[in-house]
C-alpha cells in the first residue's frame, strides 16, 4: 500500500512539474499561508514579454549574479553559507539561487528543515532539466514575493508604481529586487532605510552585467514557454 502511494505521489509530482512547463502554478503553498495568515494575495500573473528586462537583470544582479551559468547550484556559496553559519549560528546566511528559490517557492513550504531542504535540491534539478533557464525565471517572476501579501512582478509594479511591469524602470526594478531577501519587512514604497540603500548598489551591479551575452539571452523578449 506504501508502495504504491509513494508511486502515484512520484508519478503526480512528475507530471505537475511538466505541465508547469507551459502553464503557471494555480496557487502556492507560500501564497496559500500569506492568505490564511492575514496577509492577504495579490497577484496577477503575465507572460514573460510582458516583464520589463530590467527587473529580469535586477533580481539576478541582486540575488544570482551566476544564474545564467549554473546548473541550479552556486556550490562556492553555499560553501561560504555553511562556514558562515558554522561560526555565527545565530545569524543564518542563505546561498539559495533563483533556481532554489523557485523550487520552494512553487512546489514546497518555507522552512529550513531537512526534508525540505532535500526535497529543494530534487526539485531544483528537475526544473533546472525540464524547464530551463527562461522559464524558471518566467516562473520566479510570477509567483515571487515582492511585498506584504504581494506576489509577482505585475502586481509589485501596479502597487508601487502605478505601471505595467513591461514599463519598469532601472531604478524601479533594482528597488522591488531589493526587497526580496525578506519582503514583509522591506518597504519598497515608501522606501525603508535598507532599500534606499541597497538599491543603488543592484544598479551598479546590473551595469556590470549588461553585457553578458548568456544573461542577455535570458532577459530578453521572446517565448519562454
Amino acid at each position: 500500500m506504501l508502495k504504491r502511494i509513494f508511486l502515484i505521489l512520484f508519478i503526480g509530482q512528475f507530471v505537475y512539474i511538466i505541465v508547469l512547463k507551459w502553464v503557471n502554478p494555480p496557487i502556492t503553498l507560500t501564497q496559500l499561508g500569506s492568505l490564511f495568515t492575514g496577509h492577504g494575495l495579490k497577484r496577477d500573473y503575465v507572460n514573460y514579454d510582458e516583464i520589463s528586462p530590467n527587473l529580469k537583470l535586477a533580481v539576478i544582479s541582486s540575488e544570482d549574479q551566476l544564474f545564467a551559468d549554473h546548473s541550479g547550484f552556486d556550490w562556492k556559496s553555499i560553501e561560504k553559507a555553511m562556514a558562515y553559519n558554522k561560526r555565527k549560528p545565530n545569524r543564518i546566511r542563505g546561498a539559495s539561487t533563483i533556481s532554489q528559490q523557485t523550487a520552494k517557492n512553487v512546489l514546497l513550504w518555507q522552512g529550513r528543515g531537512f526534508i525540505r531542504k532535500g526535497l529543494e535540491v530534487y526539485f531544483t534539478f528537475m526544473i533546472e532539466k525540464i524547464w530551463g533557464k527562461r522559464r524558471i525565471m518566467d516562473v520566479y517572476l510570477n509567483v515571487i514575493e515582492m511585498g506584504d501579501g504581494i506576489f509577482g512582478a505585475e502586481k509589485a509594479a501596479q502597487i508601487y508604481f502605478n505601471k505595467p511591469a513591461k514599463n519598469l524602470t532601472r531604478r524601479e526594478a533594482a528597488m522591488i529586487a531589493a526587497c526580496l531577501p525578506n519582503p514583509k519587512v522591506f518597504s519598497v514604497k515608501p522606501p525603508t532605510r535598507y532599500i534606499a540603500n541597497r538599491y543603488p548598489v543592484i544598479m551598479r551591479q546590473m551595469n556590470n552585467l549588461d553585457g553578458d551575452d548568456d544573461i542577455l539571452t535570458i532577459i530578453t523578449t521572446g517565448s519562454s514557454k
